[in-house]
């Protein structure tokens, strides 16, 4: 891949080298079973501590707070299904209602859907047309009394805009119901901090932020006594399974090197982006429209739209020419269907699949922001151009 520019690393980023090498110290080192009471067990166990610290200090949470898991669709599952029953035994079932962001990522509004078909109330937040959430419509729908979990994103992996978690939380708060922040995108993107977002539960993913896949972790706030998902004794009863030893060693050199260098990081893909969104505009023709724009967003992300093309059209002529991007969620980029983040800002179906995402990571350089500007200008502008409309003809006279 080393002649390609990667700018999709809001769906996945390359493992660091740190991280490869403390996952293969764990293989050969520390690969007994961390719930054992000999000596190998013990070394596991100590390396589990290890990691836990390093990785609660990044997020902001305390080690007893940490639950891993396999990923944040898993830490979303069990946030949303435990803080329902939770809820429902603590009122009697007077708090059952669910509310959700209209621009969810599919995971999670899949997992929605279904508990609605089971027949529990959800409900979904409007965003406006910059992707922002609508605080009057969650006022609205706070104030019936019955709303147990509020769900929402902290930024959106399409359009990078970041979501008011800490007005959100206040808000849930002085309802009485609780609150869980997907926060997938927001590690290794912005300042994370847990103990000051007043969030209840915050579900995390290590391949976001160069760590290795198939490991995550659910942040549960102090005294709350969330059920387990998967039942068994490990992560103090809140996680059942032999623990992922090294996917957290590796999760830990993650953190660790995230934070190293977190703030130079994102004022560089600041940067970047800005550079790109700029050269962009100077290259190609009327037509282009910044998804978002005029929202606080990540750092790293860019969505456009050139007119209404299609944005498998773009894609495809943009990775011939070297420029790999993508089109909405990573997990629905197979599909023809519009975005329905896009469609719940008020996009027409049209420009809902018109939708693409330049996600920037912070390895990316100048000399590949300006190999994509040079690439659009060579394969984007002539589809642009043959979408413009034609001149009208002059009135006889």
């Amino acid at each position: 891949m080393n002649d390609i520019v990667y700018l999709d690393h809001n769906a996945t980023t390359a493992p660091a080298p740190e991280v490869v090498d403390e996952m293969l110290d764990a293989l050969q080192r520390a690969w007994a079973n961390p719930s054992s009471t000999h000596e190998p067990g013990q070394m596991a166990r100590r390396l589990l501590a290890d990691a836990r610290t390093r990785i609660a200090s990044f997020l902001g949470c305390q080690g007893a707070e940490l639950v891993f898991t396999s990923g944040a669709t898993e830490a979303n599952h069990q946030a949303i299904l435990g803080a329902l029953a939770l809820a429902r035994a603590e009122s009697a079932g007077a708090r059952r209602r669910l509310l959700v962001s209209a621009v969810e990522h599919p995971g999670l509004l899949a997992l929605a859907e279904r508990l609605a078909g089971e027949g529990v109330p959800v409900e979904r937040i409007a965003v406006d047309a910059r992707g922002q959430l609508d605080l009057a419509d969650l006022d609205r729908q706070l104030a019936q009394g019955d709303v147990a979990l509020v769900s929402v994103m902290g930024a959106n992996n399409e359009t990078g805009v970041v979501m008011p978690v800490e007005a959100v939380a206040a808000r849930v708060r002085a309802a009485g119901a609780r609150l869980h922040v997907d926060a997938t995108q927001l590690a290794g993107k912005a300042r994370l901090h847990f103990g000051r977002s007043g969030a209840d539960l915050m579900s995390v993913s290590a391949h976001k932020l160069h760590g290795p896949k198939g490991i995550g972790a659910l942040l549960v706030r102090k005294g709350l006594a969330l059920p387990a998902l998967l039942a068994g004794r490990q992560e103090r009863h809140r996680r059942g399974g032999t623990e992922n030893l090294p996917g957290i060693a590796g999760f830990a050199a993650a953190c660790d090197r995230a934070a190293r260098t977190l703030d130079e990081d994102l004022a560089r893909m600041a940067r970047l982006r800005e550079a790109l969104e700029d050269g962009l505009r100077a290259v190609l023709p009327p037509g282009l429209a910044v998804l978002g724009e005029g929202a606080e967003r990540l750092p790293n992300t860019l969505c456009v739209r050139f007119h209404e093309i299609d944005s498998e059209r773009v894609l495809g002529r943009l990775e011939r020419a070297g420029i790999v991007a993508a089109s909405g969620a990573a997990c629905t980029a197979s599909g023809t269907q519009p975005s329905h983040v896009l469609l719940a800002m008020g996009c027409s179906a049209a420009q809902a699949r018109a939708g693409v995402r330049f996600s920037l990571g912070r390895d990316t350089t100048p000399a590949q922001i300006r190999r994509t500007v040079e690439a659009a200008a060579r394969v984007v502008h002539p589809l642009m151009q043959a979408e413009q409309p034609a001149p009208a003809l002059a009135q006889a006279a």
